[in-house]
């Protein structure tokens, strides 16, 4: 190995910033076996719960016979759409998502990643500008360095900031693209789609809008907080993804025809990559109409996210937001991995979350709570936290006051 790549990791190392793959096995439900202990996952996008549920997958593959073994259930597509590995299953999960969300259009991607990095650059030139919330994915802020368009970040959640940004440049393009999560990935809080969408039509812009961690979550039939909220209809184009409450593999986009067949034809992460397989497309269509009806699972998470955010700020524990990922900012990133080990002593499963996915100086828990579990399970944690927390930040202060 080169010294310059041993010298970045030993620099991780002692900084507190390495990271490493860690296996876990033995789900069941909410509880997962790590190092030989069972712990209480805090750490999922499993938000409903679905991907630990054993009865649901066992009654997805009692649909599976001989006459449909490959067409439905087969495990590769060998081919991207565009040659040999498009699928009527792939359409009609495209049908189904355009048809619940009432809009004309719906295209499917291999994963949020593909649908950010893929979907801005196909759509816009070097006439453009995207204007994006500071803290929107990283996927979101690669999607953008990849696209010839011009673009600025808006202060995280400051739309006065956007709107003298769009009065300032918005004459100089042809198009602008404003682009914000519904619900942010690391902070838990909300946008307010409403001012997005006054700014969007004040302005003449399109407003793009992912909610990757709001669908499953939000609104009757869990679309997310556009269908929440009403305003499904003023997104122009709303991405989702199958990978978090939805217990599978895949995005989507939900857009015009037209936007469509564009992308069709100009979204290199669509035309260049190998299709979802038929497996996962009927897993997909199957969890997509299940979750619909699941409106008692969403009051039940949403009850417990605020259960547990109140135990914290009773605790004068330092959090926010207001969605069922709760952050609890630590800010040293050594106190953060050391706070981790001792929370899995204690039966959760937590992993710390260190900058660059986070700001410096705001190393975290992202507590990532589930439908599928009680409050008895999550009960004893803001004592276990405020206790832990004062004794790793006691050590701390010993160490830094020794050297």
């Amino acid at each position: 190995m080169s010294p310059e790549y041993k010298e970045e990791l030993a620099r991780l190392a002692q900084c507190g910033r390495l990271r490493q793959l860690r296996p876990l096995a033995g789900r069941r439900g909410c509880h997962v076996q790590c190092q030989g202990r069972e712990l209480l996952n805090l750490t999922s996008n499993d938000y409903l719960g679905l991907a630990g549920d054993s009865s649901l997958l066992r009654r997805f593959y009692e649909g599976m016979d001989a006459g449909n073994l490959l067409e439905g259930y087969g495990l590769g597509a060998a081919s991207s759409r565009l040659l040999a590995g498009d699928t009527d299953l792939a359409h009609q999960l495209e049908q189904d998502l355009a048809m619940a969300y009432g809009r004309p259009a719906a295209l499917l991607f291999n994963s949020g990643y593909h649908a950010n990095i893929g979907i801005l650059p196909a759509l816009l030139g070097k006439n453009d500008l995207i204007l994006s919330d500071k803290l929107n994915h990283a996927s979101i802020h690669d999607g953008m360095q990849l696209c010839r368009a011009a673009h600025r970040r808006f202060a995280h959640r400051d739309y006065d900031h956007l709107e003298r940004l769009l009065a300032t440049h918005r004459h100089r393009y042809e198009r602008v693209v404003i682009v914000s999560e519904s619900v942010f990935s690391m902070d838990g809080d909300v946008a307010d789609l409403g001012r997005l969408i006054q700014l969007k039509k004040e302005f003449d812009a399109l407003l793009y809008l992912d909610e990757a961690h709001a669908v499953g979550l939000y609104g009757e039939r869990g679309l997310g907080k556009a269908e929440e909220q009403g305003v499904v209809a003023d997104i122009d184009l709303l991405v989702g993804t199958f990978g978090k409450a939805l217990a599978s593999i895949g995005a989507f986009v939900i857009c015009s025809q037209d936007m469509r067949d564009y992308l069709v034809n100009y979204s290199r992460s669509l035309i260049f990559t190998t299709a979802l397989p038929p497996v996962v497309l009927n897993w997909t269509r199957f969890v997509f109409q299940e979750q619909q009806a699941m409106a008692e699972q969403r009051r039940h998470l949403a009850s417990l996210s605020l259960k547990l955010r109140q135990g914290l700020q009773l605790r004068s524990l330092p959090t926010a937001g207001n969605s069922n990922i709760i952050p609890l900012i630590i800010g040293s990133d050594q106190e953060t991995v050391l706070l981790a080990e001792t929370l899995q002593d204690h039966g959760f499963l937590i992993f710390p979350v260190r900058p660059p996915a986070v700001p410096e100086g705001t190393a975290r828990f992202r507590l990532s709570l589930t439908a599928d579990m009680a409050w008895q399970d999550l009960q004893g944690l803001p004592d276990i936290l405020s206790r832990e927390l004062a004794a790793v930040s006691s050590q701390g202060r010993t160490r830094a006051g020794g050297t």
